[in-house]
């Protein structure tokens, strides 16, 4: 079944009504308190009248609110260059929240090129005060090749810390290291805790990957009907792999009872969303007509998607010839019109729900194609 193999997260800019509980033990002025209220509900020109004075009399906190405006140009002209001055001057007095947020102006490169050395610095610090969002980042810092030196005993490190303040996607990359055995010991039932936390918080990575163990029986009895649970849960969130193990199951009869219409439908909302194992998939349902009119020109075209979208491989060698197969089947006619319906298709727009749509993370792990490819001879 489809499921993710990693994950990296950028964060957006925090604020400190975002993060009070974290930071706490401050005293600040009247002044930056209705300040900041007045950012949070969207005054900004109160916000600014407030914070900018306290911000140059050297008010940490009022030089990092004023830095996140300046970051997401609210209430000023959006200045990448103004925002990390006003940050650095709230970093450099230990503010941990302002550390983070300069670390990601510099790791996504706003205001300048990316400088990731510069960006792990300023996790670090804020990381080592216990700051969660920073710990977390810091772990995908040591779990992503492009950045540092590749370490998933740090990664690991840095995402318990996070993870145990609460951070879900923390929780989701922890369960991924202990699922793989990258920096700790391979442990599915480590690693399934892990994701079950974040799966009841509602990401949808967490529920798919959860689902997973439960399908598979790694660390826990086989049960189809588990994992349909969770990934049903993830599928009604949008998410396209989740989409496609709902309609494998009942493609199956797999913790459900075998119903090709179900299928139909769940594969089509992964398809056309561009998921390459339920566009193969539902070509298979239009060749075999399986809950739907036999259609060998829907189910080329299908085919033909999922080998387009299909990296070089066994899978996409196996899809290749299901495709010559149904054309065996075609007129010059009907393959010239698969082929049209192909090159014009576009995918619809994701309807994914996760909590926080700012997370970036790499491709999953692909269903294997069975031996038999889409069961097409």
């Amino acid at each position: 079944m489809e499921h993710r193999t990693s994950a990296q997260w950028v964060g957006r800019i925090l604020v400190p009504g975002m993060v009070l509980a974290l930071l706490g033990g401050t005293t600040v002025s009247a002044g930056v308190d209705e300040g900041l209220k007045a950012a949070q509900r969207g005054d900004y020109a109160m916000a600014l009248k407030e914070l900018r004075p306290a911000a140059k009399r050297g008010d940490a906190r009022a030089q990092n609110e004023l830095g996140a405006l300046y970051s997401e140009g609210r209430g000023v002209p959006q200045d990448y260059v103004e925002a990390q001055r006003w940050f650095r001057r709230a970093a450099d007095q230990g503010h941990a929240n302002a550390q983070y947020n300069l670390g990601l102006l510099y790791d996504n490169g706003q205001g300048g090129r990316p400088n990731y050395a510069e960006a792990m610095k300023w996790y670090r610090r804020a990381a080592e005060q216990g700051f969660a969002p920073a710990e977390h980042v810091l772990g995908t810092m040591y779990d992503s090749r492009r950045r540092v030196l590749l370490d998933y005993s740090e990664a690991a490190k840095w995402y318990r810390r996070a993870a145990e303040q609460g951070i879900v996607y923390a929780q989701f990359n922890l369960g991924v290291l202990f699922e793989n055995g990258r920096g700790v010991p391979r442990d599915n039932l480590e690693a399934m805790k892990w994701y079950q936390g974040a799966a009841e918080k509602g990401l949808v990575e967490a529920q798919c990957n959860l689902g997973a163990l439960y399908y598979e029986g790694r660390g826990v009895l086989q049960d189809y009907a588990e994992a349909g649970k969770w990934y049903r849960l993830a599928a009604e969130q949008g998410y396209a792999p989740a989409q496609h193990n709902v309609g494998v199951l009942y493609d199956k009869g797999r913790g459900v009872p075998q119903n090709f219409a179900e299928a139909e439908k769940w594969y089509r909302r992964a398809a056309e969303q561009g998921n390459p194992s339920a566009e193969a998939g539902l070509g298979a349902l239009y060749y075999n007509g399986h809950g739907i009119s036999k259609n060998y020109v829907l189910a080329h075209m299908w085919i033909d998607l999922a080998v387009s979208h299909l990296p070089d491989g066994t899978d996409r060698d196996r899809l290749i010839k299901d495709r010559e197969i149904v054309a065996s089947k075609m007129t010059s006619a009907q393959l010239a019109e698969a082929q049209r319906a192909a090159r014009e298709w576009k995918p619809k727009a994701s309807t994914d729900r996760r909590p926080d749509p700012g997370a970036r993370l790499v491709p999953w792990r692909a269903l294997p194609i069975p031996a038999n490819g889409c069961g097409i001879s």
